[in-house]
Order: structure tokens, then C-alpha cells, then sequence
């Protein structure tokens, strides 16, 4: 038995599995994201790869994924020109937020983020969140989120 167009149930989902963001400039974006966060790389092509590897991470066009905690993968998609920049406010991502456990872990990472030369706003209260604002070497808006209490 099938349902009429628009009387399906909702698809249910389990979290978010990944988000691929696009770079101009892979090696200036790993080394802000390999210095920020310290993730493990779960996909990158071997500079010395055969065609048969070539072809199995056919879906790195050129990146790298990395793993989150929780399970969830950040890709690197170097694809954009060099004259493009990101902006929030055309149609698409406006911002990407990773969630961090605390006030003191968004206090640690202004510390890093400062000894990184990355400009940030400084922690701020959001009702109910302590967020952290920051852009990477794309621009791309970024955020920590702490729950407050």
C-alpha cells in the first residue's frame, strides 16, 4: 500500500552525519581546523595514491572529512575560486555552531583562538547559551555554544 502525495509520515532522523564546507585554500583551512580543534582525519587521499584508491574517495574532490565527537564528519572542499568569499547573508549556510561543554571551555578556546591570531567577539550571552562568535580563513561564520546554568 502506498500514501497519497502529502500523508506520508515525517522522515525521522538520528542527528546530523556531516556538513561539507568549501574552501579556496586547503592548506590554510586544515592548519586553522587541525590547530582549533584537533579532529582525526576519517578521510584524506594519500599523496601517493593508485587509480584504484583515486577512484574508492572519489568524494574528497580534493578535501579532507574529518571526525567529530559524537560520531558526526566536517569535510574541506577546496572548489572555490580565490577571488570568492562567504557571506551569511546570501542563501545557504549563515553559520556553522559546535557545542562545547561549558563556560570555561568557550574561556579556553578565546585563549586559543587568540594565540592563534583568529579575531573572535569575545564570549556573549544568547538567553539560555554563552556563544562564542569566530570566522575561519574563508570566512566562513563559526560559533561555540555553552549551555548556561
Amino acid at each position: 500500500m502506498t500514501s497519497a502525495p502529502g500523508t506520508s509520515a515525517p522522515v525521522t532522523t538520528t542527528g546530523v552525519s556531516h556538513v561539507r564546507l568549501t574552501v579556496r585554500d586547503l592548506t590554510a583551512s586544515r592548519r586553522f581546523y587541525d590547530a582549533l580543534f584537533g579532529w582525526d582525519v576519517a578521510f584524506e587521499l594519500p599523496a601517493d595514491a593508485d587509480d584504484e584508491t583515486r577512484e574508492k574517495l572519489w568524494f574528497l574532490f580534493g578535501g579532507v572529512i574529518y571526525s567529530t565527537p559524537g560520531g558526526g564528519l566536517l569535510g574541506l572542499r577546496p572548489v572555490a575560486s580565490a577571488d570568492d568569499a562567504f557571506s551569511e547573508d546570501r542563501v545557504g549556510l549563515d553559520h556553522l555552531a559546535f557545542g562545547v561543554a561549558d563556560r570555561a571551555a568557550l574561556d579556553a578556546a578565546v585563549d586559543r583562538l587568540d594565540s592563534l591570531g583568529a579575531q573572535h567577539e569575545g564570549v556573549k550571552d544568547a538567553g539560555g547559551l554563552w556563544i562564542l562568535e569566530f570566522r575561519d580563513p574563508d570566512g566562513i561564520a563559526l560559533e561555540l555554544a555553552a549551555p548556561q546554568g
